[in-house]
């Protein structure tokens, strides 16, 4: 990021802040929502063009809100929990879009990680059904124990694996996202 933009970020966080220090400003903000810009025809608040990933971040401590912010400004917050709700968020879009065009997906660093898994469990994702006795930790287990194995997983695995992705992520994945990617003709409303 040019230092113009940079500048630019640390102008309108602090203006929209309680505190006037950028280290202590960044530490009253969090991620609120995030939204995907198709053909990346916006703005981020610092000026940069072009971003894909439009993120809504609050002022926790007086209720400000800054829109479109794009992850490389996020990144400059140098917050840990900024950093990985970014990562995660842009992770899920990029499996979102695979699962829509069913393309084939591994069970790999490709769309998943350890965080992933463990969001999309936190969040409800894995469905409780009579295939993980009534249970979507069994399935977050089963998938996380996939996922951190050294070896190829057998040919029965791989269908389990597939069956999760397809019955309990897929379905999670279209109602949690299928209304936050913004194409030319929907971003009217921006």
């Amino acid at each position: 990021m040019s230092s113009s933009y940079f500048e630019n970020l640390i102008g309108t966080v602090i203006d929209s802040s309680v505190s006037n220090i950028w280290d202590s400003a960044v530490l009253e903000w969090e991620i609120e929502d995030v939204i995907e810009a198709q053909e990346n025809d916006f703005s981020c608040v610092c000026g940069k063009e072009k971003i894909r990933y439009l993120f809504t971040i609050r002022n926790h401590e007086n209720g400000s809100i800054l829109f479109p912010i794009g992850s490389s400004c996020i990144k400059k917050f140098n917050r840990e929990d900024l950093n990985e709700i970014t990562s995660i968020n842009e992770t899920l879009f990029k499996l979102f879009h695979a699962v829509k065009k069913n393309e084939f997906i591994s069970l790999d660093t490709d769309f998943f990680s350890r965080k992933l898994l463990k969001y999309l469990y936190d969040e409800g994702a894995f469905e409780p059904n009579k295939f993980n006795a009534f249970n979507g930790k069994n399935d977050y287990l089963f998938m996380l124990d996939m996922f951190n194995k050294r070896k190829e997983p057998s040919d029965k695995q791989k269908k389990k694996i597939r069956a999760i992705i397809v019955a309990s992520l897929k379905p999670f994945l279209e109602e949690q996202l299928n209304d936050k990617v913004v194409t030319q003709n929907s971003n009217a409303n921006f």
